[in-house]
């Protein structure tokens, strides 16, 4: 079997087996097609894998029987990407099988629906309490409590003292663990805003926009409105910082100025779509079965891209016309009697 989400998949609507299944195909296809059309839904369909369990033909044999089946339109490749937990993209691989020979009209229009891409997606793991081993921690079975004495009203007795003598212990050893000291109450700090951080770090790029904490406070709702405005911290601190003078008196009166005059455009903000708008469908990319060259159904006919196609035929699709010929042999030789020597 392959990992969740790659293997084998059947398409919907075939007919029921038979003992003629596959009789119109040669030898070794009718041999290989009878192997996969029994192998469950997920079964691994690589040509590696499937050459290990067939003992009468190598990969080769079985590459080129696959190729062969999918021309005779029982076997379609695809890749479907699927969105993950932590929204990040994978390709899953499956093989369509069809028992039932199909023609390239089918599969392009099962290929575009949403049940094959809801097909080809990987099927959701078994939860983890159907699968998963008991808990050492949790007791299999209840075990009856151990029989006890019966317990008596037991009254506290002050001991006698004993004639053994005493003993000088260190001091250090007979007292008690002092108490963990309490720790001293921290202040309640307020934090602080992008804006007012980008305003006290000015002083750090340039001495020459040194701003007291009176000043950042008073400056802090003018630079909040060009965060607001989607701006970032950078962009803020590039407009605030560019073409100082030599000399600022008033760093203060020169940032008001600034955040006040440069403050940018209020951008509108992206529409977002309504909640009861579909979620966009993941169409399904058919591969070569071939070469493995990805591509939309209609775009490989029979499963295979247009090179393999022809190497499958063993005929080019537009073959030269005769006097394109006669016209290249003409060339060629005009050239060999330009080479040869005067």
């Amino acid at each position: 079997m392959a990992k969740p989400g790659y293997g084998k998949r059947s398409a919907p609507d075939q007919q029921a087996r038979t003992r003629h299944d596959f009789a119109l195909l040669p030898t070794r296809e009718r041999y290989v097609a009878g192997f996969v059309d029994h192998l469950p839904d997920g079964a691994a369909m690589s040509v590696k894998t499937l050459a290990k369990q067939l003992p009468l033909y190598g990969q080769q044999a079985v590459s080129t029987a696959l190729t062969a089946l999918s021309v005779a339109g029982h076997l379609r490749r695809v890749r479907c990407p699927v969105v993950g937990a932590s929204d990040e993209t994978r390709w899953v691989f499956r093989t369509f099988w069809s028992r039932t020979a199909r023609d390239n009209e089918w599969w392009n229009t099962y290929l575009a629906t949403e049940k094959a891409t809801q097909t080809a997606a990987p099927a959701p793991d078994a939860s983890a309490r159907d699968t998963a081993p008991p808990s050492p921690l949790a007791p299999a079975e209840e075990e009856p409590p151990l029989p006890t004495e019966p317990e008596h009203p037991r009254t506290e007795q002050t001991p006698e003292p004993t004639a053994v003598p005493q003993q000088r212990t260190p001091a250090r050893a007979l007292d008690t663990e002092p108490a963990p000291a309490a720790a001293p109450a921290t202040p309640h700090t307020v934090e602080a805003s992008p804006a007012y951080l980008a305003l006290a770090r000015l002083g750090r790029d340039d001495h020459r926009l040194t701003l007291s904490a009176d000043d950042c406070t008073t400056l802090e709702p003018l630079a909040a409105k060009w965060l607001a405005r989607g701006v970032s911290v950078d962009y803020l601190t590039s407009a605030l910082t560019a073409g100082l003078p030599a000399r600022v008196d008033s760093p203060v009166g020169l940032l008001r100025r600034r955040l006040t005059d440069k403050i940018p455009p209020r951008l509108p903000a992206a529409e977002s779509p309504s909640p009861d708008a579909p979620a966009p469908a993941h169409h399904l990319l058919v591969e070569c079965t071939d070469c493995g060259r990805p591509g939309p159904p209609q775009a490989l006919p029979d499963g295979l891209c247009r090179p393999c196609r022809t190497t499958h035929s063993g005929a080019p699709e537009n073959p030269p016309h005769p006097a394109d010929i006669a016209d290249v042999k003409a060339h060629m030789n005009n050239l060999r009697d330009l080479l040869k020597p005067v």
